[in-house]
């Protein structure tokens, strides 16, 4: 099969309409979100608009609604005001596809959440896949990944859903993953204000093809045949198509006839003996063929032609070796002026947990960790009533966890230490574990869940708001023990699930407590 990519008469009169290619490696401009795969507020959309002109952002644009195309395409089309003021209509793993309404509103149509898939080979093929066919099914100008770089433990939910992967600050080990380099195949060789071609499309026996011009004769052909098994995403579900071997024959016309020479970059996806990633391959040269050109094609390829010469493969020095997280692990959290709020490795997953310095405090807390919050705020998910930062290895079994605590909230307050913590993210509110909780009333608890429901053990304790105590959890085999200021509080409380988990620390409810001298001795 042929396909012709042409331009009429000059250089700057392309063929049909095109949209100009909005690509996911740079914004042309700041947007604000509507509320992220919510309903949206047409009169908050119009509001926000006026807000910004009377702050002079009037170069700040709108994408509207993070969801679904409907009902939003719609509103659009029937509301001149909304029409007005929204400048992009954006939606979330449209599995490549648009909706009539979306095309007549005659808008920029974004992909404005996507990917979100293990960034293996798998990976890589969903995303170079939809890179080329968001455009080719559903005008889509812009693919935006979620996430850039999976930098969480991967136990979390969507764990390494990211194009690359850095999750271990404690070795600083990282891994570029091949949807980088498939990213690489349109970035590298595009840019905000190029332009689609109209003769794009899908290959006879399967893949996709795409062509993009910046109207001053640079040319890049982008083409892709990602097989069904080696290219689903996580969402949407993936109707089945094939792909197999092919011979593509292109013919370049008008001005494009004059390019004398295309580099070539290639990608193959499989096993690692036949795996290429983004490698440079001999040009292809045009002056002596009637700028005609044959490809021979195999599924899970990926081809970008181009007569751009700037395209490298980036070189990075070999990363330290991966290390699981250490298995003892001290923080006193005695930083003057952090860089960041948040102290390395604990990762917050309801409230938010911050770097304190005790002004009247001149002793050993005048440094620590404060849990910040002291309301509830309006959530996306279904998180945790407790607020609760994760810290450690997963496969952690038998701990022993020690921390100071002080509860600033009298009589309702109260903090938690705690081990085999099994989960984390949209999942925390049902998260298991061994939960060691002290209140300001002057009360102990100890739970097999964040939520409290599972009571295994209670009684009284002597504490207070304001003061300082030292907690110790000790976890091994089936048993656990408990010490308030070196002194047994509990003993010997059986827990059989779960067998292993990270550990952590959090308050009672939202409300203002400190956390210092952090320290974990733990084994698999």
């Amino acid at each position: 099969m042929t396909w012709t990519l042409t331009t009429s008469g000059t250089e700057s009169n392309w063929e049909g309409k095109e949209t100009p290619a909005d690509l996911p490696h740079h914004a042309e401009e700041p947007f604000p979100q509507i509320w992220n795969e919510r309903s949206f507020d047409i009169n908050y959309i119009k509001v926000l608009r006026k807000m910004l002109n009377d702050q002079g952002l009037h170069q700040v644009k709108i994408i509207a609604s993070d969801n679904l195309w409907e009902p939003i395409s719609t509103s659009i089309l029937f509301d001149p005001e909304l029409f007005k003021v929204v400048d992009v209509i954006g939606a979330h793993y449209p599995g490549t596809r648009t909706v009539k309404d979306a095309v007549l509103t005659e808008k920029k149509l974004w992909s404005s959440e996507d990917f979100s898939t293990v960034n293996s080979d798998l990976g890589a093929g969903c995303w170079g896949r939809i890179l080329n066919q968001n455009y080719i099914n559903g005008f889509m100008t812009s693919s935006i990944a979620w996430n850039l770089v999976a930098s969480y433990y991967p136990q979390l939910p969507y764990g390494r859903c990211g194009l690359m992967t850095a999750q271990e600050p404690w070795s600083g080990h990282y891994q570029v993953d091949s949807p980088i380099w498939v990213s690489a195949h349109t970035t590298q060789f595009t840019q905000p204000g190029w332009y689609y071609l109209k003769t794009v499309g899908h290959l006879e026996k399967g893949g996709s093809y795409v062509a993009l011009t910046d109207g001053l004769g640079n040319l890049t052909i982008i083409i892709e045949t990602m097989s069904h098994k080696h290219s689903m995403c996580i969402r949407p579900f993936l109707p089945y198509f094939n792909v197999s071997h092919q011979l593509a024959h292109f013919t370049l016309k008008g001005s494009f006839s004059e390019i004398p020479e295309l580099q070539v970059w290639y990608t193959k996806l499989g096993t690692p003996s036949e795996k290429y990633l983004f490698q440079q391959l001999d040009s292809i040269w045009l002056l002596d063929s009637g700028s005609n050109f044959t490809l021979e094609l195999e599924e899970d390829e990926l081809f970008t032609l181009t007569t751009l010469t700037s395209g490298r493969k980036g070189s990075y020095p070999p990363p330290p070796p991966s290390k699981p997280f250490p298995h003892s692990y001290k923080e006193d959290f005695n930083v003057d002026y952090p860089f960041f709020s948040e102290a390395p490795n604990f990762a917050d997953q309801t409230g938010v947990f911050e770097y304190f310095m005790n002004i009247e405090d001149p002793g050993e807390h005048r440094f620590t960790l404060r849990q910040v919050l002291n309301q509830r705020p309006i959530t996306w998910a279904a998180d945790a009533s407790s607020t609760i930062s994760i810290i450690g290895d997963y496969t952690w079994s038998n701990l022993t966890i020690k921390c100071d605590v002080y509860i600033e909230t009298p009589e309702r307050g109260g903090v938690f230490i705690a081990g085999r913590v099994n989960k984390g993210g949209i999942l925390i509110r049902s998260a298991r574990g061994i939960f060691f909780w002290i209140f300001s009333n002057g009360t102990y608890r100890v739970t097999g869940d964040l939520a409290g429901w599972l009571v295994y053990a209670m009684g009284h304790a002597d504490v207070t708001a304001k003061e300082w105590y030292t907690l110790t959890l000790t976890i091994k085999g089936h048993l656990s023990s408990g010490m308030l200021n070196g002194r047994p509080l509990w003993r010997k409380v059986h827990t059989s699930f779960p067998k292993n988990g990270w550990a952590a620390i959090g308050t009672h409810s939202f409300a203002f407590a400190q956390f210092d001298n952090f320290h974990v001795e733990a084994s698999h």
